[in-house]
């Protein structure tokens, strides 16, 4: 990514966006990665990762209300939620909003992020003060290979799969996160892009349907990442995301959202010709 007074990502290297920057609020390097954070005139405050954009305050509300609200409105009582990676904040903040939320775990491999964004980006960093938010800085990856708690629910907000998130699109990582789920659990999972990542959702789907019965993918739409239409993966032991989905828990739950409601729950799951000829053979309905 350059920094000058433009944040330009490039995605592969045939397309790019540019941010126009107001100030370098955080510039840094940990074990794992660059992180940058910056102040932009029309996105707010944004969060880099080896140059590219993980969160912007404009929209960050995008996807953290579909990789949250979907899988804990299935469930019929999440009581116990794993997050991986989210080190922004904004996922765990969603999760402890739902009233029947006991416990959120949070494993997130760099603390540089965490500690980045709770100095820059209280706006979905204000969630680590939440007494029911246990931080867990260490390897997701070694964690659910190793632990012995299980989950209603877990969340894979993982950057794309290169540097030290590629280990989180293997066969080995999701049977293991298999073996971390309560009967009837679910586990929903940062999807790629629909236009550039078509492999790579392949991959994922082909993964998740060796291991779990419902495989489903569904898509949101945001200002921040490439293209503008992204996806997220859906797989559970039984529960179905739409035939499951009974709409008036949204209402009676009394949460008020800036993206999600009832409609477009069911609406992100109707995908378009060219993903369903894309992933034809790869969805599972159990």
């Amino acid at each position: 990514m350059k920094l000058d007074s433009w944040a330009t990502e490039t995605y592969r290297d045939f397309y790019a966006m540019s941010f126009r920057i107001k100030k370098t609020l955080f510039s840094g390097k940990s074990d794992f990665q660059n992180v940058d954070v910056v102040e932009t005139e029309g996105h707010g405050k944004m969060l880099f990762n080896d140059g590219l954009a993980m969160v912007s305050e404009r929209d960050e509300f995008v996807y953290h209300d579909m990789i949250t609200h979907v899988p804990l409105f299935v469930h019929p009582n999440p009581k116990k939620v794993l997050v991986i990676g989210g080190g922004d904040g904004g996922t765990a903040r969603e999760v402890l909003r739902h009233s029947s939320v006991e416990q959120c775990v949070m494993v997130e491999i760099d603390e540089m992020v965490v500690a980045a964004c709770k100095e820059h980006i209280p706006q979905t960093s204000s969630v680590f003060s939440n007494p029911k938010l246990n931080l867990i800085i260490d390897d997701a990856v070694k964690f659910v290979a190793e632990t012995q708690e299980t989950f209603d629910v877990i969340l894979v907000d993982s950057t794309d799969p290169i540097g030290p998130a590629q280990p989180l699109f293997g066969v080995d990582f999701y049977q293991n996160v298999a073996k971390c789920l309560n009967p009837g659990g679910v586990v929903v999972s940062q999807g790629e892009s629909p236009f550039f990542e078509t492999t790579m959702q392949n991959k994922l789907l082909s993964v998740l349907g060796e291991v779990f019965p419902v495989v489903k993918i569904y898509n949101f739409h945001n200002i921040t990442y490439p293209g503008g239409f992204w996806s997220f993966t859906f797989a559970s032991q039984g529960l179905h995301p739409l035939k499951d989905f009974k709409e008036e828990r949204v209402e009676q739950s009394g949460l008020e959202f800036q993206y999600y409601n009832a409609e477009t729950h069911r609406a992100a799951f109707a995908l378009p010709e060219f993903m369903k000829r894309n992933v034809k053979g790869l969805i599972k309905e159990g």
